[in-house]
């Protein structure tokens, strides 16, 4: 027997700045404070920059409205989403990807935003955390990573307008204040303007293949597509909105947080000679000392670490938000229920994760896929191929079996200039159809090989074992967020 879920349990957005800031919470995480910074300065500041913003706006915003169009025109979780649009084909296995990405990367996601936690207690009570010893210690990590989800579950429990919106309305604004405080301080250092120089100065030689494919990732991770975060939030969307200016404003939050992250990261660096390309440690490793050594560097490091731990949050709700949601459409289960029940299994199957960087000898020392420990191969499996197989398929779903032209009917509800020629018999539609189709998914399919490592096969060799040795003591943790992942991660 198939029971609906009822309006008040599923919900719907009360505003469009409540979607927009709650989208763009979903978007904003880790990946943008952390991961942009450290991935920037590992492929020549500047350029890279240029080449990530050409790709966000190229192919992360036409893949961003294919979920949204999705999730809006059927009104239903990923699951739900490819059974209702096109029932019977296999694309549904797509949509219990995506349940699993959301949910497999919130048990590790939630131990690194513990992480940002306990440094921002660190540096309020400037109690230095040495970041190797600290995530080898259980005691330390488990408690806080436990916080975190419980954080979580209870905004997600108190639902769609009365919870996430509520929540992100605060949040987001909270979090660019903290940036720009940060920022108007980095700003100030003397020696700052080394830092901002290689920032803003690109130099176009340093663009290869590799800087492409990396700023493509990047990209690609940083505006949650591939998750489905973007389908059951644009399940919640009402007809009345726009989807193409909604995900534009979504787009350039998220890319302007990315960007910001920069201004404050850099400077910083460069006037206290430290390492631009310092990896993953930059922020966990490199940032603490760097707050060491400025004045008033305790308020600064734990606002700096705030600001992480504010980013984490609003992306935690949304990954925890896409199994809930499924749960809440298909099942006759409560939200709050639903809510408790799958935190409370992500951190359970999240535990290993925080035992995996010295906590434990058989979850640190694991391998697989040439990943090293739990964290590290949960990210590469969930994290990273997984959201880029997804968004691949999202891609071929759209462009070649629902096809586009109910996607575009879709957008076009809110938005009736969309499917009007601009350029002769061109429209906006025309040019994102083609995107879809063609663009979108050689561009994936690229990035997909890219991430198998497949380009790099023939220097495989001595590389590989320097590679793994410097990633070893977690400093490589997590690409997500992602990430994005980041990112996603």
């Amino acid at each position: 027997m198939s029971i609906s879920a009822s309006s008040e349990d599923r919900g719907q957005w009360g505003s469009k700045l409540g979607f927009i800031m709650a989208a763009a919470g979903s978007a904003v995480g880790l990946g943008n404070i952390w991961r942009f910074p450290y991935v920037t300065g590992e492929n020549g500041g500047a350029a890279f920059v240029l080449v990530y913003l050409a790709c966000v706006f190229l192919i992360g915003v036409p893949l961003l409205y294919v979920e949204l169009a999705l999730g809006r025109a059927s009104g239903r979780n990923p699951v739900g989403a490819f059974q209702k649009t096109k029932p019977g084909t296999p694309f549904v296995i797509t949509g219990i990807l995506c349940l699993m990405a959301c949910f497999f990367v919130l048990t590790y996601y939630g131990v690194i935003a513990g992480w940002t936690i306990s440094f921002a207690w660190s540096q309020a009570t400037q109690n230095a955390l040495v970041f190797e010893d600290y995530i080898a210690n259980p005691a330390s990590v488990l408690p806080v990573f436990a916080g975190f989800i419980a954080l979580t579950i209870w905004i997600v429990s108190a639902g769609v307008e009365k919870g996430i919106e509520k929540w992100s309305k605060i949040l987001m604004p909270l979090l660019f204040v903290l940036m720009l405080v940060i920022i108007g301080r980095s700003l100030t250092l003397e020696g700052a303007s080394k830092g901002i120089s290689y920032y803003l100065n690109p130099d176009f030689s340093k663009i290869d293949g590799k800087v492409v494919l990396m700023a493509l990732g990047q990209a690609f991770f940083s505006l949650s597509v591939g998750w489905g975060l973007m389908i059951t939030y644009g399940s919640y969307m009402p007809k009345s909105q726009n989807i193409v200016t909604n995900g534009l404003w979504v787009a350039s939050a998220d890319t302007l947080v990315a960007i910001l992250a920069g201004f404050m990261v850099f400077p910083a660096v460069f006037a206290f000679g430290m390492d631009p390309g310092a990896g993953p440690g930059l922020t966990f490793v490199t940032l603490p000392k760097v707050f060491a050594q400025m004045p008033a560097g305790a308020l600064f490091g734990t606002i700096f670490f705030c600001l992480l731990s504010v980013a984490a949050v609003t992306s935690s709700i949304s990954m925890l938000e896409v199994p809930v949601s499924y749960f809440v459409d298909d099942k006759p289960s409560a939200r709050r229920k639903s809510a408790i029940i799958v935190g409370i299994a992500a951190f359970l199957i999240g535990i290993p994760s925080a035992l995996a960087n010295g906590g434990s000898e058989f979850f640190s020392n694991m391998e697989l896929m040439g990943k090293k420990g739990f964290l590290d191969i949960m990210d590469q499996v969930f994290g990273t191929l997984c959201l880029i197989v997804i968004s691949l398929a999202l891609s071929i779903y759209v462009g070649w079996v629902w096809k586009t032209e109910p996607a575009v009917a879709e957008i076009e509800e809110g938005c009736p200039w969309f499917a009007k020629p601009l350029m002769g018999s061109v429209s906006p539609a025309c040019v994102w159809a083609f995107f879809i189709k063609f663009i979108c998914p050689i561009v994936i399919s690229l990035v997909l090989i890219n991430a198998l490592g497949l380009f790099d096969k023939k220097e495989e060799t001595p590389p590989a074992k320097d590679k793994s040795n410097t990633e070893q003591p977690a400093a490589k943790q997590k690409s997500a967020e992602d990430n994005s992942s980041s990112s996603s991660q």
